[in-house]
């Protein structure tokens, strides 16, 4: 089983191990089978360096791997998203603010992760580069889930251990839960998102991934500049929902038994869970019949490339950023304001609850080669896409906050617990997945 950052960095202090040696195994892990195609671009050579660094044991990261997602400026490099249509843009004059911090507080940085071509899919595949297989099967290769794949395999391989990436309807927390690692997605307007391609202004958060909760802690307190207030207060005063409309649909066999057996343990370890309808959940897909956030926003920001240079892009990825080009302005400020109007109503409707409890995706993952490119697999990539996102992708239009932690059982594929509330709940929502995280 893999250390987390907090007990590896215990070891630091005690003398047990030194960031030198911490950095060569995860850049073995980084080159090993299980971690093959998460890295586009790897700076092994300057996480090295990092590691050497005097004094580096006393920063908050200690001189130990990170990733970084392909998404995000990192001086000297070239940000493409996932795509051959930027790779030959100038490379960057500086860190994103997020890199900038995770590099202050001593990250190793490992190299640029795999992605989604500009974020914009669940799934995790991309036509330009090797779809990296999710850790937890090599000989049938499984989707990584997207849109953060390879940061999600690097985490859950050993080569960071912090993953840093975006989610915009669940690109953080779907990988999370299909590699059974934990995701956080905290408040969007926390951290900031200068430096970071968008996909949609509205909705993009900039977060990570890790392998412990105590470790999502951390990097969300470096992200955000700010200190998470921690609670003694015990899971029984805690009041959790359960959202009994669609965030239960379609759950296939593995999900289905992890879910009620969690649920089950939760309520024997003193958790008052009640269902609530949350009806207010089956009113999203009408609010967005006329187009979404990320279809608009992205529009915005791809119409000329799109115009230039369309061919190139992922077909799939083209499809659904074109989109944005029917919806008015009229559509797009009438769903800014149905959303606020929306946001009030789910407010309304989880009066009283501290957080709310779901599965994170409704199925495990699938094969890479059932949803790999090609026409004749858009269908079933469409419907795996549309599942993937649909439970995640409430807390984004909800202004919300989110963690994804594994629930599965020892011999069962990877399965995601998400516990969630609305904005600024983001210590409530860390404090409970502490707990769950010990009882599960």
């Amino acid at each position: 089983m893999l250390s987390d950052l907090h007990t590896t960095r215990q070891r630091l202090r005690c003398g047990q191990t030194q960031a030198s040696s911490e950095i060569e195994r995860a850049i073995d892990a980084a080159q090993s089978t299980r971690c093959q195609h998460a890295f586009v671009q790897t700076t092994f050579d300057a996480a090295r360096t990092t590691a050497n660094a005097p004094d580096i044991e006393h920063l908050p990261l200690a001189g130990l791997a990170v990733s970084i997602k392909d998404l995000f400026d990192v001086a000297g490099q070239r940000t493409c998203a996932g795509s051959v249509v930027l790779r030959d843009s100038p490379p960057a004059l500086r860190d994103s603010p997020a890199v900038a911090r995770l590099r202050r507080s001593g990250a190793a940085l490992m190299g640029r992760t795999h992605m989604v071509e500009f974020a914009f899919s669940g799934v995790g595949t991309n036509p330009h580069f090797a779809t990296p297989a999710n850790p937890h099967s090599i000989d049938l290769p499984l989707i990584p889930g997207g849109s953060s794949s390879g940061a999600a395999v690097s985490v859950a391989s050993g080569a960071a251990f912090i993953g840093l990436g975006s989610d915009t309807g669940g690109s953080i927390r779907i990988p999370a839960a299909l590699n059974g690692i934990v995701g956080f997605k905290s408040t969007a307007r926390l951290v900031p998102t200068d430096g970071a391609l968008p996909l949609s202004t509205t909705l993009d958060t900039v977060c990570a991934m890790t392998r412990s909760v105590r470790d999502a802690i951390l990097a969300h307190e470096l992200l955000a500049q700010r200190q998470v207030t921690r609670s003694a207060a015990p899971l029984g005063a805690y009041r959790l929902a359960v959202a009994s409309t669609l965030m239960q649909d379609d759950l296939d066999a593995t999900v289905a038994t992890a879910w009620q057996r969690t649920l089950a343990t939760l309520r024997r370890a003193g958790a008052r869970i009640e269902e609530v309808n949350l009806t207010e959940i089956s009113q999203l897909q009408s609010m967005q019949a006329t187009g979404s956030f990320a279809a608009a926003e992205s529009y915005a920001w791809h119409r000329s490339l799109l115009e230039q240079k369309g061919d190139a892009y992922d077909p799939r990825v083209a499809s659904r950023i074109r989109r944005g080009a029917s919806m008015s302005a009229y559509d797009y400020l009438t769903l800014l304001r149905e959303r606020q109007r929306w946001i009030s109503r789910m407010t309304a409707a989880l009066q009283g609850f501290d957080a709310v409890l779901s599965p994170t995706v409704p199925i495990v993952a699938p094969p890479i080669a059932e949803l790999a490119p090609g026409t004749q697999r858009d269908a079933a990539f469409l419907r795996v896409n549309a599942l993937l996102l649909r439970n995640p992708s409430v807390v984004n239009m909800f202004d919300g906050c989110a963690l994804s932690l594994p629930c599965q059982g020892p011999d069962e594929l990877p399965v995601g617990l998400m516990i969630w509330a609305g904005a600024l709940r983001d210590d409530t929502v860390l404090n409970l997945a502490i707990q769950i995280e010990q009882i599960l």
